[in-house]
């Protein structure tokens, strides 16, 4: 598969390389100055998380051309090359975003060795020249930035003709000036708007409220949301009273535009029908694009009648010919080609005056010339036609709205058979002509369309054949597959299953949307589609706009986004898939909000300061800004970060003593590590001694190293062991840069998958640590779906089979043959987007949910947050699985909050904490922003939907390499951060979170246990401190934890029987290693769900004798 969109480690790819990259650094690039598409260069920028975010892709012959043009086409107005190979757009820089020394760039373009391609966190930055407004075209002229609303247009007629991805103000200008009108206007980058006067009261507007590109032209403005930049022919509508204009001077009209009364010795006799077939003054017929009333009375010079039509067409008589019938002088509402404050007909319309004593109103003659055309009103239907398509007769179009919802470009050479083809080619099942020129489609007939009362109403000839009529004003010759579908005009549905209709609401297109989550549904949106879609999903709220897109949310939205009911009517389009029902309109959403008997969540929200909202509370400074933690079983926790790509002084690995927190120097122990264990993995080992093991690392060497720690000292007294290693005697058979572990049920160490180091190639393969003497094995899942499968999440079952999941994928691998046993299905991501990742760098988090004695129920795995790719969006909800049910599936639920980077603590009382992360972007530096502050308790006991309560917040942004990791004590230590964004700093701080159990109140338990090492199924006796008083006594086992990227490698909670008589108890160990893998537990006391401090203790030996592993000088080998 091709490289994520996002690259987010790509920030220190260089910072070991030696020879190539050192020629790269040396050479004198320079970045173009000017770029086709109207791109300037603005610098080199500071790249802070991200500076820009909205698109964006990374290619190995990247150049800032390549970048330019992919950003152009995608209408930004901002872009940035960076490190090689990416490219990222956007219309606005994130905050913080500011000009870096120009040198910071110097990253070679991989496409061209001689301009920059950005740096390490350093963008080569381009922006747009414009867009500008532009001035005019043809004597219009630009008046400003008016105010608009799709219910009550301020210039009230839309010109279908031009497609809105190649809009520019030109096309609008021509389109309106074609249809005879003075005033053109263009809007939210790809509409078009005519009229002669701005209607409905609309004010002009700040000129920056008009903002967005031409969809066609992306130097200029076209107008923006609910704004409109318009243009006046000669100025004409800036006066709303003119004697004349300059090309009819004798013509007098009262107002401009309007009808004179009188031209020359002629005088107005009144708006009249014609038609092509059978023309009302058949005599001296002129064109001319420069058609003025004056010109048309010249030509007619001898007759006793001249009638001007469609804007540029004079025709002359004696008398009226045919069934001419006299119509509203409103219908004569098209400007003269060169007096655009005159009238001069319309479509099928005559403005006609009559010479001296020639009657007012002219008599009518039935009959028809010799000069008349011969074709009839019913013309011959083509043969020609598709497969299935026939006639289905003449249209009424526009009574209530178009009644076919797409238009292609108009065709001067239509034809019946072309606009069919067309139609059929786009896959639609109906088509219409209408005008000579325009060819419409769609699926149904929609707005209540109606056969019109005669076909004579289509009467306009095709413009590609004269021969055959192709509608006429406002009627469509409509041809079909089979009998069309009839919507009436589209209506709000009141109610859709358990939803009910909410009211048109705004949407702030372009900016913040109302509801964060979009989707398209082109061709096929309905009310139901949307809302399903929505609630799958968790999402209260659904807006549909447009026609064709549908956004999921909350109803709390509107609110915080500023957004606002309006009146039903601004909402006025049908759906695409159902045209009988409302989808909103340009900006505009018919909403609907959940009705059903049972929300879709429920949230706890405790007051802030209360037990039930627990609390963070600061511990110590730090000396480290770990990437992984570890309680040993000494008590003391170990912090494990970068080395030689860390802070220059550091030492890779530290030790905290929590008995010493008043006495800093004693507190922290300086450790050493030989080669970096940055984006390592690690496990706690079941040997005797507890040995912690952590493999991989981030390029060269410390990809193969294995590393090994014997925790010593106790309370208060620093230990003399450090991190041993030697990769000529120890080391991975694969290289790897973000592997995972997993201590296996035979007590063996399962390393799977990683990369080759600082975004290397994918290391697809999986090994067994101590080495047995076998090749590590190929997995094409793990190479298919690099990279967004890092860090995968891992667990044994009680099926003995491995459970593995990774990205969106997840499956069960056989124990000893490592085959699959089982594909589950994909894991949902983002209700816009199925390939919604969870595992680094799209990173989520897992836990295993609680296993009870007597363990008869399957294992569940709950996984929370994660990201998507491109555009980076958190996500917003938990999944979990029993993967060894019959038929397992993924059950969803929203939380509170997106999240990604994130990081899940399980806790003794069978609760879990999610805190950490940021609500936007991926896992890396500088690739996330909006840091999430608040935690999240998560109670499997709780009905799904209402098993979170959003806890306490902290003040300390914990982003990229942040940790949490539960003590004995029952607090959770929150340490780390390295976002290296320009905003949030590193952090050393670090804290501990007090759950609510230890805010209640309630006095907590103690005990006493002497044998730690226990057998499975083994009967082991403890003692209370005092009788219970909070309820009963229970007991939780958790599992040995090493936390690096929201991965708790060894995290597993497990409830024991517990029987007691008085203080004395007994705990009954698991029944195997298969619910329990061999290794050291967290051992805890509760009484009425408080728990006691707690105690290590080791379940099952240690079966694959790692205590004497490995062999050779400079290793500690506790024995067995």
């Amino acid at each position: 598969m091709t490289r994520s969109t996002v690259v987010s480690l790509a920030t220190f790819a260089l910072l070991s390389y030696t020879s190539d990259a050192a020629a790269v650094h040396k050479r004198d690039l320079e970045a173009p100055v000017e770029i086709e598409g109207g791109w300037e260069y603005q610098g080199c920028y500071l790249d802070v998380g991200r500076t820009i975010d909205k698109d964006g892709f990374r290619n190995d012959e990247m150049t800032n051309e390549m970048c330019g043009e992919f950003c152009y086409d995608r209408g930004y107005s901002t872009f940035g090359t960076e490190w090689h190979q990416e490219c990222f757009c956007g219309d606005k820089l994130a905050p913080g975003a500011s000009e870096a020394d120009p040198n910071d760039c110097d990253t070679a373009c991989l496409g061209d060795e001689n301009q920059p391609c950005g740096g390490s966190n350093r963008l080569s930055l381009y922006k747009r020249k414009g867009p500008d407004i532009n001035p005019g075209w043809m004597d219009y002229e630009a008046i400003g930035c008016w105010t608009d609303s799709p219910g009550n247009r301020a210039l009230t007629n839309e010109e279908y003709s031009i497609d809105p991805d190649e809009m520019t103000v030109k096309k609008c200008i021509e389109g309106c000036a074609t249809r005879g009108y003075i005033l053109a206007g263009v809007e939210f980058g790809g509409e078009c708007f005519c009229g002669n006067t701005i209607t409905n009261d609309h004010e002009l507007a700040d000129a920056e409220d008009c903002s967005y590109a031409c969809k066609g032209n992306r130097t200029e403005l076209c107008g923006g949301t609910g704004h409109i930049n318009v243009y006046d022919f000669k100025l004409h509508a800036a006066s709303s009273a003119s004697s004349s204009s300059s090309s009819a001077s004798s013509a007098e009209p009262t107002v401009c535009p309007g009808q004179p009364q009188n031209v020359l010795s002629w005088s107005w006799a009144g708006c009249y029908t014609d038609t092509p077939a059978a023309r009302t003054l058949n005599a001296n017929a002129m064109t001319s694009y420069q058609m003025t009333l004056e010109m048309c009375a010249e030509n007619c010079a001898g007759y006793k009648y001249f009638g001007v039509e469609y804007q540029w067409e004079c025709y002359c008589g004696m008398e009226f010919h045919g069934s001419s019938t006299q119509r509203p002088a409103s219908e004569c509402n098209m400007l003269c080609g060169g007096a655009q404050c005159d009238f001069c007909g319309a479509g099928d319309r005559l403005s006609v005056y009559a010479i001296g004593d020639a009657p007012p109103t002219p008599s009518l003659d039935p009959t028809t010339t010799d000069d008349a055309p011969s074709q009839s009103p019913t013309a011959p239907v083509p043969t020609d036609l598709p497969d299935g398509w026939d006639y289905y007769g003449c249209w009424v179009d526009m009574a209530n709205g178009r009644i076919l919802n797409t238009q292609t470009l108009d065709d001067p050479q239509l034809t019946l058979a072309s606009c069919v083809a067309e139609c059929d080619r786009r896959g639609y099942s109906i088509a219409g002509t209408e005008y000579y020129t325009q060819c419409f489609c769609g699926n149904a007939i929609y707005n209540g369309g109606e056969l019109a009362d005669s076909e004579s109403e289509c009467n306009t000839a095709c413009g590609g054949n004269n021969d055959e009529f192709c509608g006429g004003p406002n009627r469509m010759s409509i041809f079909s597959r089979g009998e069309p579908k009839i919507y009436q005009p589209p209506a709000a549905t009141q109610r859709v299953g358990d939803w009910v209709y909410a009211g048109c609401v705004t949407d702030t297109a372009g900016l913040a949307r109302t509801f964060p989550w979009q989707l398209i549904f082109d061709g096929t949106l309905t009310p139901k589609i949307c809302t399903d879609a929505c609630a799958e999903f968790g999402y209260a709220a659904a807006g549909l706009e447009y026609g064709v897109e549908c956004y999921c949310g909350d109803p709390e939205n509107i609110e915080v986004n500023g957004a606002s009911i309006v009146d039903d009517s601004e909402c006025d389009m049908g759906c695409a898939g159902d045209g009988g029902a409302m989808c909103g309109g340009p900006s505009r959403m018919t909403t609907y909000f959940w009705d059903g008997d049972e929300p879709l969540y429920s949230w706890g929200f405790p007051e802030d300061g209360t037990a039930e909202a627990g609390s963070y509370e600061f511990l110590i400074g730090g000396v480290v800004i770990p990437l992984m933690t570890s309680q040993a079983i000494t008590g003391k926790v170990t912090f494990l970060e970068k080395w030689t790509t860390g802070p220059p002084n550091s030492t890779g690995a530290y030790e905290l003593d929590l008995t010493a927190i008043d006495n800093f120097e004693l507190a922290w122990r300086t450790m050493n590590v030989k080669t970096d264990l940055f984006c390592a993995a690690g496990v706690t080992l079941p040997d005797k001694a507890g040995r912690q093991l952590t493999v991989g690392g981030w390029s060269g060497e410390s990809t193969y190293g294995v590393r090994l720690y014997t925790p010593d000292g106790s309370d208060g007294v620093q230990g003399t062991n450090d991190w041993e290693e030697d990769v000529d005697i120890l080391s991975l058979q694969d290289g790897r840069w973000y592997p995972s572990t997993l201590n296996m049920a035979n007590g063996s160490i399962l390393v799977v998958g990683g990369e080759e180091g600082s975004n290397g190639a994918p290391v697809p393969t999986l090994e067994i640590l101590p080495f047995t003497g076998g090749a590590p094995l190929y997995m094409e899942w793990l190479e298919r779906t690099d990279p967004n499968n890092l860090y995968p999440f891992l667990a044994v079952l009680p099926s003995k089979g491995i459970f593995v999941s990774y990205w969106n994928e997840a499956r069960i691998l056989d124990e000893k043959t490592f085959e699959t046993i089982k594909t589950l299905p994909n894991i949902p991501g983002a209700v816009n987007d199925p390939m919604g990742g969870r595992t680094y760098p799209l990173e989520g988090t897992s836990v295993l949910l609680p296993q009870k004695a007597p363990y008869n129920d399957p294992l569940g795995i709950l996984i929370c947050g994660g990201s998507t790719e491109g555009i980076a969006n958190a996500l917003d909800n938990c999944v979990t699985i029993y993967p060894d049910a019959a038929e397992p599936e993924w059950v969803l639920e929203r939380m509170p909050s997106k999240r990604v980077m994130s990081c899940m603590a399980p806790l003794p009382d069978g609760t879990y904490l999610m805190m950490n992360g940021a609500m936007h972007g991926v896992a890396g530096f500088g690739l996330a922003s909006n840091p999430n502050l608040n935690a999240v308790l998560y109670d499997p006991e709780k009905p799904v939907g209402s098993r979170m309560t959003v806890m306490a917040n902290t003040t300390v942004a914990r982003l990229y390499h942040s940790e949490a990791l539960t003590l004995l004590d029952g607090r959770v230590l929150v340490s780390g951060s390295d976002p290296q964004d320009g905003v949030n700093p590193q952090e050393y701080r670090v804290e501990v979170f007090n759950p609510p159990y230890l805010l209640s109140g309630k006095p907590r338990p103690t005990f006493t246990i002497e044998n730690t090492d226990w057998d499975f199924e083994g009967s082991y006796t403890f003692t209370l401190g005092s009788p219970a008083v909070n309820g009963a006594i229970t007991a939780t086992l958790l599992g040995s934890v090493s936390s690096t990227h929201g991965n708790s490698m060894g995290a597993r909670t497990l409830l024991p029987a517990v029987s007691c008589s008085g203080t004395d108890c007994t705990v009954t160990a698991p029944p195997g290693p298969y619910i329990c893998t061999p290794g050291w537990y967290q051992f805890f006391v509760l009484d009425g769900g408080i728990p006691a401090v707690g105690v290590f203790v080791r379940i099952g030996g240690d079966p694959a004798e790692l205590g004497n592993w490995p062999e050779g000088e400079g290793f500690t080998r506790p024995g067995i």
